[in-house]
């Protein structure tokens, strides 16, 4: 028993010889420290969230700056082509005068293809102030294009008419808007959605004799042609 106690504490004794190279065996520190990351390798807590948070209001910030930006552009060309519609106009240059008021408005209205979705996401943003702006060149636009075209050899009245009620649509109480419908609809042969807008325009400009004369000739129009003429406190009630 004896010699095979030592035959067995001989075999154990060879086999770690043989194999102590193969699986060395670290001291317990040494471990410790493998396992512990350093502390220059840890991140402090919430720190790439805070990093993603400032990067993304930097990154908004640039995107609402560079939107206002492009808006501005966008918004100050329209206003160049509606200036040089004036200065067209005040040379009597009709035509061109609506080529410029055209341009501004596609300006406004942002249809140059790619442009249409930069200009919603710009419009998404814009403030109290800037809308007022855009509608105002709007309003100004439609208004001196139906002023061209009632200066034209051959009126097109139906336009004229669309327009006008673009611009009573953003200002009921536009009166050169009012006055032009009403003439809009008297050569349309509307005698009385034509005298309808024209004492609209009365009761505006009470006096003016453009407006009286048109109302006039609206009443006698309807008379020939067996119209009954309202008067104007029984109009909203008929």
């Amino acid at each position: 028993m004896e010699a095979k106690h030592q035959h067995q504490h001989q075999f154990q004794h060879q086999y770690q010889h043989q194999h102590q190279f193969q699986h060395p065996q670290h001291p317990p520190q040494q471990q410790q420290q493998q396992q512990r990351p350093s502390k220059s390798t840890r991140s402090p807590p919430g720190g790439q969230g805070s990093r993603r948070r400032r990067w993304g209001r930097r990154r908004w910030w640039w995107r609402s700056c560079w939107l206002w930006w492009w808006w501005w552009w966008w918004w100050r060309r329209a206003v160049d082509f509606k200036l040089e519609g004036h200065r067209c106009y005040k040379e009597k240059k009709f035509r061109e005068a609506i080529g410029k008021y055209h341009r501004a408005l596609l300006q406004l209205k942002g249809i140059h293809g790619s442009e249409v979705e930069l200009l919603n996401q710009a419009a998404s943003r814009l403030t109290e102030e800037q809308r007022r702006a855009v509608e105002s060149t709007e309003i100004e636009c439609y208004d001196s294009l139906t002023a061209c075209l009632l200066q034209s050899e051959l009126v097109n009245y139906e336009r004229v008419k669309e327009y006008c009620l673009k611009v009573l649509g953003h200002q009921q109480d536009h009166f050169k808007a009012m006055y032009r419908a009403g003439i809009a609809f008297y050569h349309l042969g509307d005698y009385e959605c034509a005298l309808r807008y024209l004492r609209d325009a009365k009761s505006r400009e009470p006096t003016d004799t453009n407006v009286l004369r048109y109302i006039q000739l609206t009443e006698m129009k309807m008379s020939k042609s067996g119209q009954p003429v309202r008067e104007p406190g029984k109009e909203a009630l008929g």
